[in-house]
């Protein structure tokens, strides 16, 4: 791809762009959000054409119109949010759109045998007739990597595969595009773990605001060169220095036996004001529904929670909203955003009662409002009308993070806060977080990244099966410590 250049309406996402990626190579394409990456790919894949630039593939131009003709070129994209359809099982999803026919009938028995043999030649263990929505996001990802084959991909792209895998299902997967590379088969592979790319990537190239700032190989690329160049300075350490809790200072969260059906068990804990207190454990150890299930978002089926001192009926969101919690959800785009509304509508959504009278909305108060948010966390958007939807992921996050602040909560509960966005928006969220607390709210956090939990935690509790099984300070937490109570070797 060279001199690739693209513009939306308001943002150009794309300017003058090139990336050569060789046969058997894993090329990381790395990027602050709204860098261009996903945009650079989806040129690659057909998704969009190109304004200018040009596309060769063996050396010779070629022109790529839509998906399809992607496909023909055997090139390959597995998406962040996967193209599966959770109704059909294992085989069909595999096969769609490539089924064998028997005259005017599909032919099974072909799709079964090709699915199976493809999965073989990978040395991937699959159920077969579970419809996709039954399996893991690991199995999932499986099953887009044997569509990619069965298509006969000779490039395959990534977008943030490991951000919601445990480490041994990582492990699995760079075994897997190991195994492909000797076979020829190429990769691109984006990703803001950056830590991930001298263990599975052979070159990297940066982008920034629309720009290639730099290919090299990876080993020519220590992790704070490459941080420097996606972020275009130095970035201050990186978590920053929490607020001491004061020893006097109120409770403002009060958790006392909270059970839910969703697999909260006998829950307690209490968070001061000023404190961020980290939930750690494995994934579907039950940190999420806790968080939840304080929020209203899982009605709560015994225990109390008390806000500020007064107790909170958790009926609903509604109620807890009224409350001062804040839920910060896990799923930004299914759960935290609507994606075919505006920034403005999504920034002021939680709070309509206050941007309302006789029922009718006054959009100048909450234009007001939203350019106050949109300047104060730096949300990268040519306008408050701008749909949700175009917006990157770390921007999306920031405008999550707008819906509450507006509000001022007492209680912010953050499910994974900084997942899948770049480095400079993760230091900008945690800069966030430090002048909540100035400002005395109570914050719980829950990370799959050990070192975010324990960088931004005064307390850490660690979650298995749905309980708390212990508590470490700051000063007492190790990586160590930690992962024994999460997988019950320590008690």
């Amino acid at each position: 791809m060279s001199g690739i250049s693209k513009a939306f309406p308001g943002v150009k996402a794309l300017d003058g762009v090139s990336l050569t990626v060789q046969s058997g190579e894993v090329h990381a394409l790395v990027g602050e959000n709204g860098a261009g990456k996903s945009t650079l790919m989806k040129v690659l894949a057909g998704a969009y054409r190109a304004d200018a630039g040009q596309i060769e593939i063996d050396g010779s131009p070629v022109t790529i119109d839509g998906p399809r003709t992607a496909e023909r070129y055997g090139i390959a994209m597995i998406y962040q949010e996967f193209n599966l359809v959770p109704y059909l099982d294992v085989v069909q999803n595999i096969m769609l759109g490539h089924e064998p026919a028997r005259g005017l009938l599909l032919d099974r028995g072909a799709a079964l045998r090709t699915a199976t043999a493809v999965l073989t030649e990978l040395d991937i263990a699959l159920p077969l007739d579970r419809p996709a929505r039954r399996l893991s996001v690991a199995q999932q990802q499986l099953v887009e990597i044997a569509k990619a084959l069965v298509r006969k991909a000779r490039l395959i792209v990534m977008d943030e595969p490991t951000a919601a895998l445990t480490d041994r299902e990582i492990d699995a997967l760079f075994a897997l595009i190991r195994k492909l590379k000797s076979q020829g088969v190429a990769f691109v592979y984006i990703s803001h773990r950056l830590e991930e790319l001298p263990l599975i990537s052979d070159r990297i190239t940066v982008i920034r605001d629309g720009r290639t700032i730099e290919t090299n190989p990876t080993a020519q690329m220590p992790q704070d060169r490459v941080i420097r160049l996606m972020v275009g300075r130095e970035l201050d350490a990186r978590f920053p220095d929490l607020p001491a809790v004061d020893a006097g200072a109120a409770v403002i969260l009060a958790v006392q036996h909270l059970s839910s059906a969703s697999g909260v068990h006998d829950v307690s804990f209490e968070v001061r004001a000023g404190e961020i207190v980290g939930l750690a454990g494995l994934v579907g150890a039950g940190r999420t529904e806790i968080v939840r299930a304080i929020a209203g978002a899982d009605v709560p089926t015994g225990g109390a929670v008390d806000v500020d001192g007064k107790r909170v009926t958790v009926d609903g969101p509604h109620t807890a909203i009224e409350a001062g919690i804040a839920l910060i959800t896990e799923d930004r785009k299914a759960q935290g955003l609507v994606l075919g509304m505006t920034v403005r509508e999504n920034v002021t959504l939680a709070h309509l009662d206050a941007y309302s009278q006789y029922g009718f909305v006054n959009r100048a108060e909450e234009e007001t409002t939203t350019v106050k948010e949109i300047a104060e966390l730096r949300i990268r958007t040519p306008s408050t009308e701008q749909l949700v939807r175009n917006l990157s992921g770390g921007t999306q996050q920031k405008v999550v993070l707008a819906k509450w602040l507006i509000g001022r909560a007492k209680v912010y509960l953050f499910d994974e806060p900084t997942r899948g966005i770049d480095i400079g928006a993760k230091a900008e969220i945690y800069l966030l977080m430090v002048e909540l607390l100035r400002h005395g709210a109570a914050i719980v956090m829950v990370s799959s990244e050990l070192p975010e939990v324990l960088g931004m935690s005064h307390r850490i509790l660690v979650v298995r099966e749905g309980r708390i099984r212990a508590e470490f300070s700051k000063a007492e937490a190790t990586p160590d410590k930690v992962i024994a109570v999460a997988t019950g070797v320590a008690a």
